[in-house]
């Protein structure tokens, strides 16, 4: 399944913007608020992107923090090169990995984020991963992450998917996309609602957790060590 999920993101590098403003509900407001939601005094030094894509997140935060050292890291090699391409004028170290090969040194970030990737995570391995993510972060520094956060066993999961549908065939009306998105989402996502991610982020330390943008189950939270 791994070398399955490189190559997807392969493939949905080519029109990658495109595609999740179609295909996300709240996409373009889910991705301002990695940089729209920040204390006015914070300034990060270090920062970690964890799931880079074609960097749209990364690219809310360097006009934020253009003097900042930026870690992108994603397994598809297509992603890291157009992000290399596209941030080419900033500091940043480029990590083609999976999150569980990716070293999460002790206090090495001030800020680390992830935009539409901790849904390839099972429980099991989001809790493990935000474990980590605290490991790795400064005292103060913060975790911010976008997503669909609502599970698949949760009751009001069939709802979710209607409303989805009905959102993505407003731009790709033949139903192709609805299709193959439905394909993905089966194959490899696995959505946690976000009050149990909201506990797991308290349980290993993390406080003064916000949702500073949150429609239904499309949310955007900020952690603080």
């Amino acid at each position: 399944m791994a070398k399955n999920i490189v190559s997807e993101f392969d493939d949905f590098s080519k029109n990658y913007t495109q595609d999740m403003v179609g295909c996300v509900p709240h996409y373009l407001e889910l991705i301002s608020s990695f940089a729209k939601h920040l204390p006015d005094h914070f300034n990060p030094k270090r920062i970690l992107d964890l799931g880079c894509g074609n960097g749209n997140v990364t690219a809310q935060l360097v006009s934020r923090f253009p003097n900042a050292v930026y870690t992108l890291l994603d397994a598809s090699s297509e992603m890291i090169e157009l992000c290399s391409q596209r941030f080419k004028d900033y500091h940043v170290n480029y990590e083609q990995k999976f999150f569980h090969e990716f070293s999460f040194e002790e206090n090495s970030y001030d800020l680390v984020v992830a935009g539409f990737s901790i849904h390839h995570c099972n429980e099991k391995e989001k809790q493990e991963l935000f474990q980590k993510i605290h490991h790795s972060l400064e005292e103060g520094g913060f975790f911010l992450c976008s997503d669909l956060m609502m599970s698949k066993s949760n009751p009001n999961h069939p709802s979710l998917l209607k409303e989805w549908e009905a959102f993505v065939k407003t731009t790709f009306s033949d139903g192709q996309k609805w299709t193959w998105l439905m394909d993905h989402y089966e194959d490899f996502d696995k959505p946690t609602d976000y009050t149990k991610q909201i506990a797991w982020l308290q349980d290993v330390g993390f406080t003064s957790i916000q949702l500073p943008f949150q429609e239904e189950c499309w949310v955007h939270f900020q952690a603080r060590k």
